[in-house]
């Protein structure tokens, strides 16, 4: 990671850590950079933004650096993160720019650059861009006269996305009784028009944003009232996103919660007996459970562990050509249709898997047991002297003796919060948090929570 750039672009609070003075310079570096490789010296820049009131703010100070470094604009305005990913290689822009801080309350925002292939922008020019905001390279010249650049209303690219994806469904939905919670955020402009597309009964909560309640008590970090929905209306399955729309949750048509590991075990499953799981494996990471990769083994499917991101997941299967992959907390890429994670996409696969196979939602997971797990977060003064105190590898040590091969321990630094995370799975809810519990213990103990 750098300075300000994490795993999942730059993020903070906004005009806190997060300025617009810093937007501004980030759209000034990006001109400029791609703007070298036109002879006119004008790249083409399309952006995304979620409901959150900085969005706004953020996305007028990216105009302006854009445009003075000469850069052409294009606006989606509020539309998913994967939406500018797939506009971004549709349309041959030299990059996208999403503004988004996912999953975050309202108050924190993002800035997601997405490369000319549609992936996350590599780590060099983000180095770039950090030491042209720190002044540690020249300034770079504005643009003048006919140079500088003009800002297009680009809404087109949002719906043609949406009719992208209403290409991918193999049957119609007719009959079916579908719950959507759209978090307040960037779903709220497509799920509910392509599931009523292709003749669904839908069922919407939370499609109201307001700018301040994008995630509040609702979508996939909050799934409870899609649960008491699915209840409560007797409907086939449910689905929850984020606020940018790259994860997705499910609820079943009892109301248990379908996580990333039992969506990438169905998809899997379901691709592996089609013969369309490229090299019979499944990418996810570090993070997914114990009972998912024992599943799998007893399928014959084979796994990959990456590092937590679905940056990470991604490098993985284009390097080996895998074709799924993703994270318990949703983010999953069916590289065959994206190059990010993609909660309506993943929505519209699931739905395949079930109508195709003719069973109920909960019925795909009768062969896969989940193990408890429970992750704290430990706020910290320094992320690696916590993570490297030798008391906490020691404690840590400790407990991966006791629990062998019936659960394991993972700590680990956050790509985006100053936080320590801990992680146990273990046979059962009172060993998983005894465990925990030794550990954040030790961390406390030694002085590293801040």
């Amino acid at each position: 990671m750098g300075k300000y750039f994490g795993t999942d672009g730059f993020r903070g609070e906004a005009n806190v850590d997060l300025t617009v003075e810093h937007a501004y310079k980030v759209g000034r570096y990006l001109g400029y950079y791609y703007g070298k490789n036109h002879k006119d010296g004008k790249a083409s820049i399309v952006i995304g933004k979620d409901t959150r009131r900085s969005s706004y703010m953020f996305e007028y100070s990216l105009v302006a650096g854009l445009t003075a470094s000469g850069a052409d604009v294009y606006l989606m305005h509020v539309t998913p993160t994967p939406s500018v990913s797939y506009i971004v290689r549709l349309d041959e822009f030299d990059c996208g720019i999403m503004i988004s801080a996912s999953h975050n309350p309202y108050y924190d925002n993002g800035i997601k650059v997405i490369n000319g292939q549609g992936y996350k922008l590599e780590a060099e020019v983000e180095e770039e861009i950090e030491a042209y905001i720190d002044g540690k390279i020249p300034e770079v010249p504005f643009a003048k006269r006919e140079q500088i650049g003009k800002t297009v209303d680009y809404a087109m690219g949002r719906n043609r996305y949406i009719g992208y994806l209403m290409t991918l469904a193999t049957r119609s939905y007719k009959n079916k009784r579908v719950g959507l919670d759209c978090a307040n955020g960037a779903s709220s402009t497509v799920a509910k028009a392509v599931f009523e597309a292709l003749g669904a009964k839908t069922y919407v909560i939370h499609n109201d944003p307001d700018g301040i309640n994008i995630n509040n008590n609702c979508g996939s970090t909050h799934i409870e009232q899609l649960q008491q929905l699915v209840k409560d209306k007797q409907l086939d399955i449910g689905f929850a996103y984020d606020g940018d729309a790259d994860r997705c949750l499910a609820v079943d048509e009892n109301g248990e919660v379908i996580d990333g590991d039992k969506i990438l075990y169905a998809c899997g499953c379901y691709l592996s007996e089609r013969g369309e799981l490229n090299n019979n494996t499944v990418v996810t990471t570090v993070m997914s459970n114990l009972g998912l990769y024992k599943a799998l083994d007893k399928r014959g499917i084979s796994y990959e562990k990456t590092a937590v991101g679905d940056k990470y997941v991604y490098e993985n299967m284009m390097e080996y050509g895998h074709s799924l992959g993703g994270e318990q907390s949703g983010h999953i890429i069916f590289s065959k249709y994206a190059t990010t994670g993609d909660g309506v996409l993943t929505s519209i696969k699931l739905m395949e898997v079930i109508l195709e196979k003719k069973v109920k939602a909960s019925e795909l997971f009768r062969d896969l047991t989940i193990y408890p797990q429970l992750l704290q977060n430990v706020k910290v003064k320094s992320k690696p002297e916590a993570r490297e105190d030798e008391d906490v590898i020691a404690a840590t040590k400790k407990v991966e003796e006791a629990l062998g091969d019936e659960g394991r321990i993972l700590i680990r630094e956050s790509g985006t919060e100053p936080v320590i995370r801990v992680m146990v799975e273990a046979a059962t809810d009172e060993l998983c948090k005894q465990y925990v519990d030794d550990v954040v213990r030790v961390i406390k103990e030694k002085g590293h929570e801040a």
